[in-house]
């Protein structure tokens, strides 16, 4: 079963593929694709996994529960940075950012100075050392400011340059590179090109080592690279070519990681491009042309790179759960202040049902939120459990419930949220920019792994036992005997996995009872896990090698496990908080079992319909669409982009034709 790798950008092909609009990237076959994807994957698991569980039909709390909290140094540090930043933030003009479309020079230097852009940065290279949980807890307070600060330091210190030195780099990398980035040096990862994204094998940014195998030379153009209009080193993923080597030895190459200085001759920022949302993002179109970069500046061995992206963006993805975590404390304390303030019909807005439904879809799901990001940091800070699963649910849940948030408070907010903030204060009303954070939510959907990547990356995961087992059942390729020989084999394994899927402490209503009234939801998802499980082999039996192909399948069981995910954590969490304090603790489970009631109908609805959908016909239906067969529909209308220039921009190498958008902010 083939997943593709993210949103990043990876290949294994030569520089002498053609590239133009009409031919853009080097032409590659299904399999070749599926070779290089899963050459990157982790396949081992040598820590637990709690979301692994899940997935398997193993429900096993002790993972998470009781619930990680920091370290008392991480809580003493941590809490000091945040008081400081707060005051800080406080300062800043978040409607400059959102009129100038510019975060300022002296706001910049300002969060130089707090150490922002060395928050994740090892004390002993001059950064902070904050642990994860506090460093999102800051993105919490900078994207509240306004979303494009949370972009901003996320892309320097979650995919930039100081993660993959941190993880990868030797001990010179990390002396040279690691206190510059502490010191201010903003980064950024450059990994997608204008017809590459998340298929690996097709990346056309080259670099080829020199004959005397001092230097390499890189050639391409990196398109969506955030912080490139501005970052003075960045991290560039490039194939390097198959080579021999001085001694006669030959190299496979493949994609590979270089740190390379923003000022390097040939490098030109040829575009700062502006989105729907996040005003403030510097992001831009960058193009290599013979830029020259020595092999100590190459991260790994030659080909390690997908890797490498992949591994970053593990923890990395943490970034977007915090800042959506903020997202829903912000939604409902303006939905909260705003319904109270709205009368309608004789009494405040948020005292009718169509509203106050509404609310406490917030107030529920700005605490499962907080639980999700809070649970999967602190997993990650332990270094105890594998948390690769984790983060990927978490970026996923978080990305598309926080956007709902942004959706019901403009709802909430009727005309009032559709108009901007700028305009609510010329006319003397609150400025509310809740269309903005509708605007500036959306790209989390997209950013680190689209919604419908994440779905098959985290399938990929959540099935590798299946596939194990299966071996042959699962290939495209293998023969009528191979197969038989599979099925005899994976026999053996389901003969003693199935029977563990029948019973399990979530029939046994004295499960759980530590929780109090949480344990209900808790025996409910220990059930619902094991369903899952019992599910996903089905489909297996069903379509064995084609189930790669039932995308929205495996995307529903995802989406399951995701919601059970969330729910385990809250219910950890309200129990965590109810032992420091009782008062607040009594809140926290009514907001925890108000969240677990509302995500059990999503669960159930989505386990009915896996079976019960109109896949098969949608499928037909956008053959035909895609066919032209529909053509006539999309008479009456004009089409104001036709002419304007291609679907894809040209990439292919060469010299810039641009003047350089470099900006220097320091």
């Amino acid at each position: 079963m083939s997943i593709k790798a993210d949103n990043a950008s990876a290949g294994t092909y030569p520089a002498s593929e053609n590239h133009s609009p009409e031919n853009p990237g080097p032409k590659v076959t299904e399999q070749d694709a599926r070779k290089v994807a899963e050459d990157a994957r982790e396949t081992s698991w040598t820590r637990p996994s709690f979301a692994r569980g899940l997935y398997l039909g193993s429900f096993d709390i002790a993972l998470i529960h009781p619930h990680p909290e920091p370290t008392a140094d991480d809580t003493k540090r941590g809490g000091e940075f945040l008081g400081r930043l707060r005051t800080y933030c406080e300062t800043l003009d978040s409607a400059r950012i959102e009129r100038d479309a510019l975060i300022p020079d002296e706001y910049l230097a300002g969060l130089t100075e707090l150490g922002v852009f060395g928050m994740k940065i090892p004390r002993e290279y001059g950064g902070l050392g904050l642990s994860l949980t506090y460093y999102g807890r800051a993105l919490q307070l900078l994207g509240s400011v306004h979303p494009s600060f949370g972009a901003l330091v996320s892309a320097h210190q979650s995919i930039g340059v100081p993660e993959p030195v941190k993880v990868f780099g030797t001990e010179e990398q990390k002396r040279e590179y690691l206190p510059r980035c502490a010191a201010g040096a903003i980064t950024a990862f450059l990994l997608t090109e204008p017809d590459v994204g998340s298929d690996p094998a097709r990346m056309g940014c080259t670099a080829v080592l020199s004959e005397d195998g001092s230097e390499y030379v890189v050639d391409g153009v990196k398109l969506w690279t955030t912080n490139g209009v501005i970052a003075e080193i960045v991290v560039v993923m490039a194939t390097v070519p198959r080579h021999t080597l001085p001694d006669g030895t030959q190299a496979k190459g493949g994609i590979t990681a270089f740190v390379v200085e923003a000022d390097t001759p040939g490098v030109t920022v040829e575009n700062r491009n502006s989105f729907m949302g996040l005003r403030g993002i510097e992001n831009g179109v960058t193009r290599f042309h013979q830029v020259h970069i020595p092999v100590a500046n190459r991260l790994g061995r030659e080909g390690q790179g997908l890797k490498i992206a992949l591994t970053t963006l593990n923890t990395g993805r943490l970034s977007i759960p915090g800042m959506c975590a903020a997202t829903g404390k912000w939604t409902l304390k303006i939905a909260r202040e705003w319904s109270n303030a709205r009368t309608q019909w004789g009494k405040p807005v948020g005292e009718h049902e169509a509203v106050g439904k509404k609310i406490a879809f917030l107030a529920a799901t700005a605490f499962a939120l907080e639980a999700v990001f809070e649970l999967s940091a602190e997993l990650a800070d332990s270094g105890m459990k594998d948390v690769r699963i984790e983060a990927a649910l978490a970026k996923l849940w978080s990305s598309e419930m926080a956007y709902r948030c942004a959706d019901e408070l403009v709802q909430i907010r009727g005309g009032r949220g559709y108009e901007t903030a700028a305009s609510l204060a010329a006319r003397g009303e609150r400025a509310v920019p809740a269309e903005q954070l509708l605007r500036d939510m959306r790209i989390n959907r997209i950013f680190e792994g689209s919604t419908e990547i994440m779905h098959l990356l985290i399938a990929r995961e959540a099935v590798d036992a299946h596939l194990s087992a299966a071996g042959d059942l699962a290939s495209t390729t293998a023969s009528l005997q191979d197969k038989g020989k599979a099925a005899v084999a994976a026999s053996g394994f389901y003969a003693k996995w199935l029977p563990k899927l029948a019973v399990g402490r979530g029939m046994d209503p004295r499960s759980y009872n530590e929780f109090g009234p949480l344990a209900k939801h808790l025996r409910y998802v220990e059930r619902e896990s094991r369903k899952l499980a019992r599910q996903t082999f089905y489909g297996m039996g069903r379509w064995q090698a084609k189930l790669e192909y039932k995308q929205a399948f495996l995307g529903r069981i995802v989406d399951i496990g995701a919601e059970l995910f969330a729910m385990a954590a809250c219910c950890s969490r309200a129990e965590m908080l109810r032992v420091k304090d009782p008062v607040q603790g009594r809140y926290a489970i009514e907001l925890a079992d108000a969240f677990c009631g509302q995500a059990r109908l999503r669960v159930d609805a989505l386990f009915t319909d896996l079976w019960h959908n109109t896949d098969d016909g949608d499928r037909r239906l956008a053959s035909q669409v895609l066919a032209g067969d529909f053509g006539w529909l999309e008479h009456g209308i004009i089409d104001v982009s036709e002419g304007t220039g291609p679907w894809i921009s040209d990439a292919a190498p060469g010299p810039s034709r641009k003047e350089n958008q470099r900006r220097r902010y320091r």
